[in-house]
Protein backbone atom coordinates (compact mmCIF):
# COMPACT_ATOMS: atom_id res chain seq x y z
CA UNK A 1 0.00 0.00 0.00
CA UNK A 2 1.78 3.40 -0.89
CA UNK A 3 2.23 5.45 1.92
CA UNK A 4 0.85 8.52 0.39
CA UNK A 5 -2.67 6.55 -0.35
CA UNK A 6 -2.82 6.10 3.61
CA UNK A 7 -2.01 9.67 4.19
CA UNK A 8 -4.12 11.03 1.99
CA UNK A 9 -7.10 9.14 2.82
CA UNK A 10 -6.87 9.90 6.23
CA UNK A 11 -6.55 13.69 5.73
CA UNK A 12 -9.73 13.46 3.42
CA UNK A 13 -11.40 11.14 6.21
CA UNK A 14 -10.56 13.93 8.93
CA UNK A 15 -11.28 16.90 6.84
CA UNK A 16 -15.15 15.37 6.48
CA UNK A 17 -15.26 16.17 10.16
CA UNK A 18 -17.73 13.18 10.70
CA UNK A 19 -17.74 13.50 14.15
CA UNK A 20 -19.58 16.68 14.30
CA UNK A 21 -22.79 14.24 12.29
CA UNK A 22 -24.93 13.18 15.48
CA UNK A 23 -23.91 9.99 17.11
CA UNK A 24 -21.33 9.04 14.27
CA UNK A 25 -18.88 8.24 16.63
CA UNK A 26 -21.35 6.19 18.77
CA UNK A 27 -22.56 4.06 15.75
CA UNK A 28 -18.79 3.69 14.83
CA UNK A 29 -18.41 2.04 17.86
CA UNK A 30 -21.12 -0.32 16.90
CA UNK A 31 -19.41 -1.56 13.90
CA UNK A 32 -16.04 -2.18 15.01
CA UNK A 33 -18.14 -4.37 17.65
CA UNK A 34 -20.20 -6.30 15.57
CA UNK A 35 -17.08 -6.59 13.24
CA UNK A 36 -15.29 -7.96 15.71
CA UNK A 37 -17.06 -10.40 17.51
CA UNK A 38 -18.36 -11.69 14.37
CA UNK A 39 -14.34 -12.82 13.88
CA UNK A 40 -14.86 -14.53 17.19
CA UNK A 41 -17.85 -16.37 16.61
CA UNK A 42 -20.82 -13.68 17.00
CA UNK A 43 -23.85 -14.64 15.00
CA UNK A 44 -25.39 -11.34 15.36
CA UNK A 45 -26.46 -9.35 12.58
CA UNK A 46 -25.36 -5.45 12.13
CA UNK A 47 -28.86 -4.56 13.01
CA UNK A 48 -29.18 -7.04 15.71
CA UNK A 49 -25.81 -5.50 17.33
CA UNK A 50 -26.88 -1.84 16.93
CA UNK A 51 -30.27 -2.85 18.57
CA UNK A 52 -28.56 -4.62 21.07
CA UNK A 53 -26.86 -1.81 21.68
CA UNK A 54 -28.79 1.31 21.57
CA UNK A 55 -31.95 -0.45 22.49
CA UNK A 56 -30.91 -3.57 24.79
CA UNK A 57 -33.27 -5.68 22.56
CA UNK A 58 -31.58 -8.88 22.71
CA UNK A 59 -32.08 -11.19 19.61
CA UNK A 60 -34.28 -13.96 19.52
CA UNK A 61 -33.34 -17.33 18.20
CA UNK A 62 -29.34 -16.07 18.82
CA UNK A 63 -27.18 -17.34 22.09
CA UNK A 64 -26.85 -15.24 24.94
CA UNK A 65 -22.92 -15.51 24.70
CA UNK A 66 -22.93 -13.82 21.46
CA UNK A 67 -25.09 -11.01 22.87
CA UNK A 68 -22.92 -10.74 26.24
CA UNK A 69 -20.00 -11.33 23.99
CA UNK A 70 -21.20 -8.01 21.84
CA UNK A 71 -21.77 -5.60 24.87
CA UNK A 72 -18.46 -6.65 26.22
CA UNK A 73 -16.67 -5.87 23.57
CA UNK A 74 -18.15 -2.20 22.97
CA UNK A 75 -17.70 -1.69 26.58
CA UNK A 76 -14.30 -2.14 26.20
CA UNK A 77 -13.93 -0.02 23.39
CA UNK A 78 -15.47 2.67 25.86
CA UNK A 79 -12.86 2.30 28.25
CA UNK A 80 -9.94 2.00 25.44
CA UNK A 81 -11.64 5.56 24.34
CA UNK A 82 -11.61 7.09 27.83
CA UNK A 83 -8.34 6.14 28.55
CA UNK A 84 -6.86 7.42 25.26
CA UNK A 85 -8.27 10.59 26.32
CA UNK A 86 -6.32 10.48 29.37
CA UNK A 87 -3.36 9.46 27.20
CA UNK A 88 -1.97 6.84 30.21
CA UNK A 89 0.83 4.54 29.14
CA UNK A 90 0.12 1.32 27.67
CA UNK A 91 0.98 -1.27 30.79
CA UNK A 92 0.58 -4.83 31.72
CA UNK A 93 -2.43 -4.03 34.19
CA UNK A 94 -4.04 -1.86 31.15
CA UNK A 95 -3.46 -4.79 28.88
CA UNK A 96 -5.53 -6.75 31.27
CA UNK A 97 -8.09 -4.11 32.13
CA UNK A 98 -9.18 -4.27 28.62
CA UNK A 99 -9.23 -8.14 28.39
CA UNK A 100 -11.36 -8.03 32.08
CA UNK A 101 -13.30 -6.11 29.81
CA UNK A 102 -13.49 -7.80 27.06
CA UNK A 103 -14.61 -11.33 28.99
CA UNK A 104 -16.81 -9.74 32.08
CA UNK A 105 -19.77 -11.77 31.43
CA UNK A 106 -18.27 -14.86 29.13
CA UNK A 107 -15.34 -15.58 31.37
CA UNK A 108 -14.48 -19.23 32.22
CA UNK A 109 -13.02 -20.63 35.38
CA UNK A 110 -10.11 -22.35 34.63
CA UNK A 111 -8.26 -24.87 37.03
CA UNK A 112 -4.90 -25.18 37.02
CA UNK A 113 -1.97 -26.56 39.11
CA UNK A 114 -1.44 -22.89 40.52
CA UNK A 115 -5.34 -22.69 41.38
CA UNK A 116 -8.36 -21.28 40.26
CA UNK A 117 -7.98 -19.21 37.67
CA UNK A 118 -10.92 -16.11 36.69
CA UNK A 119 -10.89 -15.44 33.07
CA UNK A 120 -13.36 -12.61 33.97
CA UNK A 121 -10.14 -10.91 35.68
CA UNK A 122 -7.31 -10.49 32.95
CA UNK A 123 -5.53 -13.15 34.60
CA UNK A 124 -2.59 -13.98 32.44
CA UNK A 125 -2.65 -17.75 31.68
CA UNK A 126 -0.91 -20.33 33.17
CA UNK A 127 -1.11 -22.90 30.94
CA UNK A 128 0.24 -23.70 27.37
CA UNK A 129 -2.54 -23.02 24.12
CA UNK A 130 -2.74 -23.53 20.88
CA UNK A 131 -4.87 -22.51 17.51
CA UNK A 132 -5.28 -24.84 14.60
CA UNK A 133 -1.29 -25.12 13.92
CA UNK A 134 -0.17 -22.63 16.15
CA UNK A 135 1.40 -22.99 19.37
CA UNK A 136 1.64 -20.01 21.32
CA UNK A 137 4.37 -19.43 23.45
CA UNK A 138 5.10 -21.06 27.13
CA UNK A 139 2.66 -19.42 29.66
CA UNK A 140 5.74 -18.67 31.81
CA UNK A 141 6.91 -16.15 29.29
CA UNK A 142 3.86 -14.44 29.08
CA UNK A 143 4.32 -12.11 31.33
CA UNK A 144 8.01 -10.79 30.40
CA UNK A 145 6.69 -11.05 27.38
CA UNK A 146 4.14 -8.58 27.89
CA UNK A 147 6.09 -6.55 30.01
CA UNK A 148 8.83 -6.04 27.49
CA UNK A 149 5.81 -5.57 24.60
CA UNK A 150 4.58 -2.59 26.79
CA UNK A 151 7.98 -0.99 27.11
CA UNK A 152 8.38 -1.38 23.60
CA UNK A 153 5.27 0.33 22.81
CA UNK A 154 5.79 3.49 25.26
CA UNK A 155 9.35 3.88 23.60
CA UNK A 156 8.03 3.70 20.06
CA UNK A 157 5.01 6.62 21.25
CA UNK A 158 7.37 8.59 22.28
CA UNK A 159 9.54 8.59 19.23
CA UNK A 160 7.17 7.90 16.49
CA UNK A 161 6.34 11.47 14.41
CA UNK A 162 5.26 10.69 10.74
CA UNK A 163 1.26 9.30 10.55
CA UNK A 164 2.81 6.05 9.04
CA UNK A 165 5.26 5.71 11.96
CA UNK A 166 2.03 5.94 13.87
CA UNK A 167 0.29 3.39 12.35
CA UNK A 168 3.36 1.05 12.17
CA UNK A 169 3.29 0.87 16.07
CA UNK A 170 -0.57 0.52 16.55
CA UNK A 171 -0.33 -2.68 13.74
CA UNK A 172 2.68 -4.00 15.84
CA UNK A 173 0.98 -4.05 18.86
CA UNK A 174 -1.98 -5.63 17.40
CA UNK A 175 0.22 -8.09 16.23
CA UNK A 176 2.27 -8.98 18.78
CA UNK A 177 -0.17 -8.90 21.42
CA UNK A 178 -2.31 -11.51 19.89
CA UNK A 179 1.21 -13.22 19.14
CA UNK A 180 1.91 -13.48 22.74
CA UNK A 181 -1.76 -14.64 23.36
CA UNK A 182 -1.24 -14.08 27.10
CA UNK A 183 -5.10 -14.81 28.15
CA UNK A 184 -7.22 -17.91 27.77
CA UNK A 185 -9.88 -16.08 25.50
CA UNK A 186 -10.46 -12.87 24.48
CA UNK A 187 -6.86 -12.54 22.91
CA UNK A 188 -7.66 -11.13 19.32
CA UNK A 189 -10.77 -8.50 20.78
CA UNK A 190 -8.44 -7.26 22.94
CA UNK A 191 -5.21 -7.05 20.42
CA UNK A 192 -7.94 -4.72 17.95
CA UNK A 193 -8.50 -2.54 20.94
CA UNK A 194 -4.96 -2.08 22.36
CA UNK A 195 -4.46 -0.97 18.50
CA UNK A 196 -7.56 1.17 18.86
CA UNK A 197 -6.24 2.57 22.04
CA UNK A 198 -3.31 3.67 20.08
CA UNK A 199 -4.97 4.82 16.71
CA UNK A 200 -6.71 7.26 19.51
CA UNK A 201 -4.21 8.01 21.26
CA UNK A 202 -2.67 9.78 17.96
CA UNK A 203 -5.48 10.93 17.00
CA UNK A 204 -5.82 8.69 14.50
CA UNK A 205 -9.08 7.26 12.28
CA UNK A 206 -9.69 3.71 14.46
CA UNK A 207 -9.40 0.51 12.17
CA UNK A 208 -11.74 -2.56 11.55
CA UNK A 209 -10.88 -6.04 10.27
CA UNK A 210 -13.70 -6.66 8.22
CA UNK A 211 -15.73 -9.77 9.09
CA UNK A 212 -15.71 -11.15 5.79
CA UNK A 213 -11.73 -10.96 5.58
CA UNK A 214 -11.85 -13.44 8.48
CA UNK A 215 -9.26 -16.08 6.78
CA UNK A 216 -7.55 -13.53 5.14
CA UNK A 217 -6.92 -12.14 8.44
CA UNK A 218 -5.80 -15.20 10.02
CA UNK A 219 -3.60 -16.15 7.28
CA UNK A 220 -2.05 -12.87 7.62
CA UNK A 221 -1.12 -13.49 11.26
CA UNK A 222 0.07 -16.89 10.20
CA UNK A 223 2.25 -15.83 7.89
CA UNK A 224 4.02 -13.24 9.38
CA UNK A 225 4.60 -15.72 12.12
CA UNK A 226 6.15 -18.05 9.57
CA UNK A 227 8.52 -15.67 7.57
CA UNK A 228 8.96 -13.22 10.40
CA UNK A 229 8.17 -10.82 8.46
CA UNK A 230 5.92 -7.52 10.20
CA UNK A 231 5.55 -6.03 6.80
CA UNK A 232 2.96 -8.90 5.58
CA UNK A 233 1.21 -8.13 8.53
CA UNK A 234 0.79 -4.24 8.37
CA UNK A 235 0.54 -4.39 4.60
CA UNK A 236 -2.78 -6.31 5.21
CA UNK A 237 -3.65 -3.97 7.72
CA UNK A 238 -3.64 -0.80 5.79
CA UNK A 239 -5.46 -2.74 3.26
CA UNK A 240 -8.08 -2.88 5.68
CA UNK A 241 -7.55 0.65 6.72
CA UNK A 242 -7.43 2.18 3.26
CA UNK A 243 -10.74 -0.20 2.68
CA UNK A 244 -12.26 1.20 5.44
CA UNK A 245 -11.43 4.64 5.22
CA UNK A 246 -12.48 5.23 1.28
CA UNK A 247 -15.83 3.46 2.06
CA UNK A 248 -16.29 6.00 4.67
CA UNK A 249 -15.48 9.30 2.64
CA UNK A 250 -17.62 7.56 -0.30
CA UNK A 251 -20.82 6.49 2.17
CA UNK A 252 -20.54 10.25 3.33
CA UNK A 253 -20.34 12.01 -0.21
CA UNK A 254 -23.19 9.83 -1.26
CA UNK A 255 -24.93 11.14 1.50
CA UNK A 256 -24.91 14.62 1.01
CA UNK A 257 -25.86 14.11 -2.82
CA UNK A 258 -28.83 12.33 -1.89
CA UNK A 259 -29.78 14.50 1.46
CA UNK A 260 -29.15 12.41 4.23
CA UNK A 261 -26.47 13.70 6.14
CA UNK A 262 -26.82 13.73 9.48
CA UNK A 263 -28.88 10.55 10.35
CA UNK A 264 -26.09 9.41 12.88
CA UNK A 265 -25.18 5.98 11.53
CA UNK A 266 -21.94 4.81 10.45
CA UNK A 267 -21.40 4.63 7.24
CA UNK A 268 -20.18 0.79 7.78
CA UNK A 269 -23.63 0.00 8.78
Amino acid sequence: MNEQTIISLIEKFQSLNLSAIIDFDKFNGYAITHHSTTIEGSTLTEIETRLLLDEGITPAGKPLLHSLMVQDHYNALLLVTQKAKEKIAVTPQFIQQINATVMKQTGSIYQTVFGELNATKGVFRKGNVSAGSTYFVGYEKVEPLVKKLCTGINEKISTSNSVIEKLNVCFDAHFDLVTIHPFYDGNGRTSRLLMNYLQLFFDLPLSIVFKEDKAAYFEALQQTRKEENITLFQNFMYTQYARYLQQEIDKFEQSQKSGTKGKGFSFVF
